[in-house]
């Protein structure tokens, strides 16, 4: 009698399929059965890649149960084994990458913007005596010079050549007085305009920021640039920001300047640490006359009308640009005058309020 594929099929149901825990034909395992006119017996058993020697015995078994047919002929099994075919692309619109949200500068503690609404309000200068008074009360303290189109802190602190890059990615920061630093204008000729857009200012930004071993800081001072644009925006949405100090001479057109500031911290949840009113006063050298240049009072009413302290009111004098110019400011050159008390005074109250 001839053997069919029928006899074929029932005796390969006798087989067990370890893995799937059914019949081998009910699992699948069994693929292209041929039966021939002589008897002869050919299929493939397509198993796991991983699974093969656990087949190996099922393989024997079917060829034991194939031999006891009437009319069997020759029988060939063939094991193959497929991997699992990758997925379908996802042609489906993909969601838009979530913008992150503020993070903290590895190793800072807190950060401060140092801010005007107006460029020549003396900022940089407070900036710089800033951080050298903090520096001399014991806090490890950081200077960020974000103010790209105007960097004055490499003059002020006194601190010249490139910073050091030992891998091409990590930027090593300067230090002086007791200050450690990081500004563009290391990076470029003094007197070599930066003539960069949004995008390039904002890139830089956030290398000064996050590629500068910054160390452990207690605190990183950001002396910003003037007025409401990208730099400001980018700080307070890339990093943690403790919050800011305003700095502004008494005059109405500063203060104007000084209160769109103000409100645009106010806008991107940065706390207002307290406003500083420079060039407040100016005493002559020679008669002692005290003479209110730029007026006075008027950051202290702006201040108590925000609900902020008034952090200092800095006078106009000569000693203070001449030690800003020389690279060593008047809180470092000379820390015991009255000049050098207003900015040791804000470090003070600033230390005590835990914002530095």
């Amino acid at each position: 009698m001839a053997l069919t594929r029928d006899t074929v099929t029932t005796a390969l149901k006798q087989i067990n399929d370890p893995v799937a825990g059914s019949d081998i034909m009910a699992s699948g395992v069994v693929r292209a059965l041929q039966v021939g006119d002589d008897g002869a017996v050919r299929f493939v058993m397509e198993i796991p890649p991983s699974q093969a020697q656990v087949y190996e015995a099922v393989k024997a078994e079917a060829e034991t149960v194939l031999a006891k047919l009437d009319g069997i002929g020759a029988v060939s099994i063939v094991m193959t084994g497929h991997s699992q075919p990758a997925a379908p692309p996802d042609l489906k619109p993909q969601r838009a990458a979530q913008p992150k949200g503020p993070e903290k500068i590895p190793g800072v503690e807190r950060i401060v913007a140092v801010a005007s609404g107006k460029g020549g309000v003396g900022k940089s200068t407070v900036a710089a005596n800033l951080a050298c008074a903090l520096a001399q009360q014991g806090r490890r303290v950081g200077l960020l010079d974000a103010d790209v189109y105007g960097p004055s802190q490499p003059r002020m602190l006194g601190v010249s050549g490139r910073p050091a890059s030992p891998d091409g990615k990590i930027i090593l920061p300067m230090r002086n007085h007791g200050v450690t630093m990081m500004s563009i204008g290391l990076m470029t000729n003094e007197d070599q305009a930066v003539v960069w857009r949004g995008p390039m200012l904002m890139g830089a930004l956030q290398q000064m920021m996050m590629q500068v071993q910054w160390g452990a800081l207690d605190v990183l001072l950001v002396d910003l640039p003037p007025g409401t644009g990208d730099v400001q925006m980018t700080l307070a949405q890339k990093a943690e920001v403790t919050g800011a100090v305003i700095v502004s001479t008494p005059q109405d057109v500063a203060l104007l300047d000084a209160r769109k500031g103000i409100d645009m911290f106010q806008q991107l949840n940065v706390p207002i640490l307290g406003m500083i009113e420079n060039m407040s006063t100016h005493i002559c050298s020679s008669c002692g006359h005290e003479e209110h240049v730029f007026g006075h009072g008027g950051v202290a009413a702006e201040a108590e009308k925000l609900g902020v302290p008034l952090l200092a009111e800095v006078p106009l004098d000569l000693q203070i640009r001449l030690a800003a110019d020389g690279g060593a400011p008047i809180t470092v050159s000379q820390p015991d005058s009255a000049q050098a008390k207003a900015f040791q005074d804000v470090a003070a109250t600033l230390v005590r309020g835990g914002h530095a």
